[in-house]
């Protein structure tokens, strides 16, 4: 039911101060508005598909990195996976978003090592060049998730792949291109969607840190379907908005999906 209201909103000039009685059915102006008469549309869309071609692609390979550490690790490896898993369980709250914008903040832990080490501060959070960076690093912080998940699957790989590559002469760089990373692929592919998927909603960090400041550098799309409906109160323009990226979210899973033909490894697959 809320995603059939969504969709009739969506071709309605519905407000939410208004009684619903007063929707008046406009067809499709506002997908028209958005895409012809709304700057800041287009500015919350290169945000948001700025964050995801940085931040995802960094937060899978550090998580990978850190699951292979694991995978050879003998000692404390029960400690470290919890240690790196707890970022991706608290790093989407509200606590922790208000602390980062704190380590960041002109008088933050940040800025204070800096000047430690004799350098000028800077204002991370209001220099449109450097505050959607913050974000992004928050959201390589929040590699626990995928880690674990590339843990399982490097645990999948047999040992003996590598012995026999160990008896043909092959080095550590040859036995990852070769075959960790082949049989690996089936994990990056379920790790892209998922990633990519919650990359493209993010919204808490923009939110509390920046509010979509400085000069709109981090508009994320989530939070400003949340300004049209929550704070302009025009529910019928940010249904529209939120259809078009349910589009938009579908558009990359099956590029994603349509790919993954050429470059997925599935061992057990027929020929």
């Amino acid at each position: 039911m809320p995603m059939l209201a969504s969709l009739y909103f969506s071709f309605t000039d519905y407000s939410s101060l208004d009684p619903l009685s007063k929707a008046r059915n406009v067809g499709l102006q506002n997908f028209e508005r958005m895409f012809t008469g709304d700057t800041q549309y287009w500015k919350a869309v290169g945000a948001t598909l700025y964050f995801v071609l940085f931040a995802i692609p960094l937060r899978l390979v550090f998580a990978l990195a850190l699951a292979m550490l694991l995978n050879v690790g003998r000692t404390g490896v029960s400690f470290y996976r919890a240690a790196f898993y707890a970022p991706s369980i608290v790093g989407g709250s509200i606590a922790v978003a208000v602390m980062w914008r704190q380590v960041f903040g002109t008088e933050g832990l940040v800025n204070g090592a800096l000047a430690f080490l004799g350098v000028p501060p800077r204002t991370w959070l209001g220099d449109p060049d450097t505050a959607i960076w913050t974000l992004i690093i928050l959201a390589i912080w929040q590699f626990g998730s995928p880690m674990l998940i590339f843990l399982a699957g490097l645990k999948q790989i047999p040992a003996e792949y590598y012995e026999a590559a160990s008896i043909d002469g092959a080095g550590g760089i040859r036995k990852f291109l070769r075959i960790t990373v082949p049989l690996l692929t089936p994990v990056i592919f379920f790790n892209l969607i998922m990633q990519m998927i919650s990359g493209l909603m993010v919204f808490t960090q923009a939110f509390i840190i920046t509010g979509g400041a400085p000069l709109d550098t981090t508009l994320f799309y989530a939070l400003y379907i949340y300004r049209r409906a929550f704070e302009n109160f025009q529910m019928g323009y940010a249904s529209a908005m939120a259809w078009v990226l349910l589009l938009i979210i579908a558009l990359c899973a099956a590029i994603v999906f349509k790919s993954s033909s050429q470059w997925v490894y599935y061992e057990n697959k027929e020929e």
